[in-house]
């Protein structure tokens, strides 16, 4: 018989430090030669991310030492930030962002040069960023996506696709980069050339609509290359697929020169085909290629340069798809067949990448972290071979996560994954209910996976259940179940969450009187509307939030999500006392449960003077609450002393909440 102990109570070899050394995953892959190249995070090195390859050998090394940090800051979530070739001669070549300064570098890494610049700093505002490069050899040129600050407010900026000279021209004299593209849309992706070299596609699109909910694939031609005159700006651009209601979110080439996209015209994203074979330009109506699936093939563009498709030269097609969680096909367009991939995985991340009739993926499960997959699509074989996921401690410490469905208000699903505690030589008294803390993602046009989380098990391993909640406005679910989110941020969220944490007491699942609730970014939000809007939590956890919508509408956020709020809560103009009703800044004397509320300093999207705000407004109330700010972290933490302390401040409030006795972690001091 297994020794029981109060639920929360149990020890556990998950610890925050361990947690913390195993956040974030790979992104970005692509092939350099028989090389596979990514970028991972480092989060006992501040943070960084590296640049890393895995050569044809199998040997995998850095491609940049520290402190090298290669990560982009367009539309400050960034995007793709790295881009290299194997040259006929001399090795790869490779161009990559730098975090601290923004400039594009080119490198050659099996060289003995240090990395040089390519772009000039900008003292201007948020100076000049770049994301989603490619490399043209025979052109010289660097081709990518440029954000230039032109005034001191966050919204005072522009983008446009631009040619970098692989020369260095560039690096002191902002005239030396040629502008490919005009200044018709605010928002534009990096630039596909298609297979002749003729023709350039992009993605565009406008405030005050997101990229999920409205977008363009814009159509342009290129001139020839020249020694004498460079490369031009493109000619004949006009949008060709998309629209103010019809979200693209990936356009590239096939290699027959026919334009393939991912689109929602339906409630589901789909990939769909421009046939070449029209008069004129040669595009003709759209076709989807793949029908009768009610699940998506795309996501939300909350990046620049995510990738859920992926042609190869065979003629078929790489496509990440799926309701709920995701898998990896291989889709023929000519017959519509699609066959899913071997393997444990049930997520894969929107990057892919091909070699040969090779596909090159992350993915994870929920007995593993995001892992760098190969399959070779000819025998269906799968394998890792990077950032290899090795168990910290005994996987039995692992939470079983349970697929859920719950029905809240009007009768609507709710999705969510249910981790109940898990621990493998403990058990609880027999007549004691678990305490539980719903998590709400961020986004809130997000998704919370199905894979191995070790913040999760530092909770469940200790016996406190958590539940993260897919509530309306999710992606993964098709446009009608993200768009109940329209308008009713604030309230379907909150609902939501309520829903599920009620339902779980109900069951007899969850302690009634022993409910939290946590979230970071729009996750926070929720966090903090539930609190002022709801008695169903007995505390909260509140992370790098919004808290002021009016605030938040008036210049004190980023320019990508400036006008989010106009979909989310409606017009500004039109509705501003739904902006103050809604605001947990000015509900903070509803508030009657303990928080904790964390906050990045350096947060440019969530800025600390919301959490300042509210903690004026809290002073003084009689209610229990810490605060915690971190000096050089921005939105999302990435250094692992600052995921250790929040780790151990949450569970703290956890402990001192639900009457839970822990020697193993600091104490947490509230004041009132």
């Amino acid at each position: 018989m297994l020794p029981t102990g109060p639920y929360g109570t149990w020890p556990s070899p998950i610890d925050a430090t361990l947690a913390a050394s195993h956040d974030g995953r790979p992104e970005y892959v692509g092939t350099v030669g028989g090389e596979v190249w990514w970028t991972e995070p480092r989060p006992e090195e501040g943070g960084r991310r590296a640049l890393v390859r895995r050569r044809a050998d199998g040997h995998e090394e850095p491609v940049l030492p520290a402190p090298w940090d290669v990560r982009s800051r367009v539309i400050e979530y960034g995007g793709l930030p790295w881009a290299a070739v194997e040259r006929p001669a001399g090795g790869p070549l490779a161009v990559f962002v730098h975090l601290p300064d923004q400039r594009l570098y080119a490198y050659e890494p099996d060289g003995t040069a240090r990395p040089r610049p390519l772009t000039p700093v900008s003292a201007v505002g948020g100076g000049l960023r770049w994301a989603d490069p490619v490399i043209h050899q025979d052109r010289g040129e660097v081709w990518c996506v440029m954000e230039e600050f032109t005034g001191e407010r966050p919204t005072d900026v522009r983008r446009a696709i631009v040619a970098v000279p692989l020369d260095g021209a560039a690096a002191e004299d902002r005239t030396a980069v040629t502008e490919l593209s005009d200044d018709r849309h605010r928002f534009v992706t990096g630039p596909r050339l298609s297979p002749d070299g003729r023709s350039v596609a992009w993605i565009a699109w406008d405030h005050p609509r997101m990229p999920w909910e409205g977008t363009v694939v814009m159509l342009g031609q290129v001139a020839a290359p020249g020694a004498a005159t460079g490369t031009a700006p493109f000619t004949g651009v006009r949008p060709v697929v998309g629209g103010t209601d019809e979200s693209v979110a990936q356009a590239d080439w096939a290699p027959d020169g026919s334009l393939l996209f991912v689109s929602d015209p339906s409630d589901w994203w789909e990939l769909r085909r421009v046939s070449p074979d029209g008069p004129g330009d040669g595009l003709v109506a759209s076709t989807a290629l793949c029908t009768g699936r009610r699940e998506e093939f795309g996501g939300p563009l909350w990046k620049i340069g995510l990738r859920w498709f992926q042609p190869l030269a065979n003629g078929l097609i790489a496509v990440i798809h799926g309701r709920g969680s995701t898998a990896l096909g291989i889709l023929d367009p000519g017959t519509g067949e699609l066959v899913d991939t071997a393997g444990p995985w049930t997520e894969w991340a929107p990057t892919l990448a091909v070699r040969g009739d090779h596909v090159i993926g992350v993915a994870a499960s929920p007995r593993s972290a995001y892992e760098v997959v190969e399959v070779d699509t000819r025998t269906g074989e799968a394998r890792v071979i990077g950032s290899a996921h090795h168990d910290p401690v005994d996987p039995a410490y692992y939470p079983e996560p349970q697929i859920r469905t719950f029905t809240g208000p009007d009768n609507r699903e709710i999705h969510a994954h249910v981790y109940p505690p898990h621990h493998p030589g403990r058990g609880a008294p027999g007549d004691e209910l678990p305490p539980y803390v719903v998590w709400a993602h961020g986004g809130p046009t997000g998704h919370a996976p199905l894979v191995l989380d070790l913040e999760i098990a530092y909770f469940t391993s200790r016996g406190i259940g958590v539940a993260e909640v897919n509530y309306g406005g999710s992606t993964g679910y098709g446009r009608a179940y993200r768009d109940r989110l329209r308008e009713q941020w604030g309230v379907v969220d909150v609902e939501d969450c309520a829903a599920v944490a009620e339902a779980l007491a109900a069951e007899g699942t969850a302690d009634r009187a022993r409910l939290a609730v946590r979230g970071g970014s729009a996750g926070g939000w929720t966090a903090a509307a539930s609190l002022t809007g709801t008695d169903v939590y007995a505390c909260g956890t509140i992370i790098y939030p919004v808290l002021d919508l009016v605030g938040w509408a008036t210049d004190e956020t980023h320019d990508f999500e400036s006008q989010y709020l106009h979909s989310l809560i409606g017009p500004f103009a039109e509705v501003p006392g739904r902006y103050q009703d809604r605001s947990p800044l000015q509900h903070v004397d509803r508030i009657t449960a303990p928080f904790l509320l964390l906050q990045g300093l350096d947060d440019v999207i969530c800025p600390p003077a919301q959490s300042a705000r509210f903690l004026a407004r809290t002073a003084g109330r009689g209610i229990p609450h810490a605060y915690i700010g971190f000096e050089g972290e921005g939105h999302g933490f990435r250094r692992a002393d600052t995921m250790v302390r929040a780790l151990e401040a949450e569970l703290s409030l956890y402990a001192q909440t639900f009457g839970i006795t822990r020697t193993d972690v600091p104490r947490l001091e509230l004041t009132t």
